[in-house]
């Protein structure tokens, strides 16, 4: 529990946990760019693109808390105590979070440590990376023919041999799974022991909506060959389900206008 105490004469700051989106600037929303462009101190995560980043203003503090699997810059705790001293310090804090903050971006921890330190909280949601990508892509989550139902899922946690994810994916469904490049081989071998085709359509999306995005298509079988094969970095998403293969259909398509 952060108990911590505002100093004398210094009014409380607020904790603002913004949503940076997956990655392109012209998605964020316009109370997260207006928040940006006036920000006096900005505590983000790495995914948050550099080019969002310099919309700042020069004289704004800059403090990473970027994370990478089993290297943590700052671990949770002491996040949530440094945004918990500076506003207690009378500082206004913009804590930019790739995506949603509140979906895989443990805004929640944040928004309660603050609150129980009586720090003010403030949410601006973000485009999520699964939303982002998956739309930068043209792979639809849902689609009348294919997917009524979306799950997602975080391929590196602790217990994933544990968790039941039957069901989450399959005819009628679709499965986004975050942070799962590492752990591409368990999540394959999970996926097929609850009944699911080993030709499950599947798509991983590097970089999304960024110059630098790839699409990777293939089946669910030969997920972790096309990781590897294709050298694919965080971050990226995979999307598995019969809307993986649609959106390869919208991309064949366009290139057949190009070329008439």
């Amino acid at each position: 529990m952060i108990a911590l105490q505002p100093l004398a004469d210094n009014p409380v700051g607020t904790v603002y946990l913004v949503g940076a989106g997956p990655g392109d600037p012209d998605l964020l929303t316009l109370r997260a760019a207006r928040l940006v462009m006036n920000a006096r101190l900005i505590v983000h995560d790495g995914l948050v693109d550099p080019a969002i980043l310099a919309m700042a203003p020069r004289t704004c503090r800059f403090v990473s808390v970027a994370k990478q699997r089993s290297r943590h810059t700052m671990a949770q705790d002491d996040i949530n105590a440094l945004l918990v001293r500076e506003a207690l310090g009378g500082a206004d804090v913009v804590r930019l979070k790739g995506g949603d903050p509140f979906v895989f971006g443990r805004g929640g921890e944040e928004a309660e440590a603050c609150h129980a330190a009586g720090v003010p909280v403030q949410v601006v949601p973000g485009v999520s990376a699964a939303l982002g990508a998956a739309a930068a892509a043209q792979i639809p989550l849902t689609h009348r023919e294919n997917a009524s139902i979306v799950s997602f899922v975080a391929g590196q946690c602790k217990g994933l041999s544990d968790q039941n994810w039957a069901g989450l994916a399959g005819q009628g469904r679709t499965l986004v799974i975050y942070m799962g490049l590492a752990t591409a081989t368990p999540i394959t071998e999970k996926l097929i022991a609850d009944g699911l085709s080993p030709e499950m359509p599947l798509a991983v999306i590097e970089n999304a909506t960024r110059p630098t995005m790839r699409v990777l298509r293939g089946q669910l079988a030969g997920l972790a060959e096309l990781v590897e094969h294709n050298n694919v970095k965080s971050p990226a998403l995979i999307v598995i389900g019969e809307v993986a293969a649609r959106g390869d259909m919208m991309e064949l398509g366009r290139m057949a206008e190009q070329v008439a």
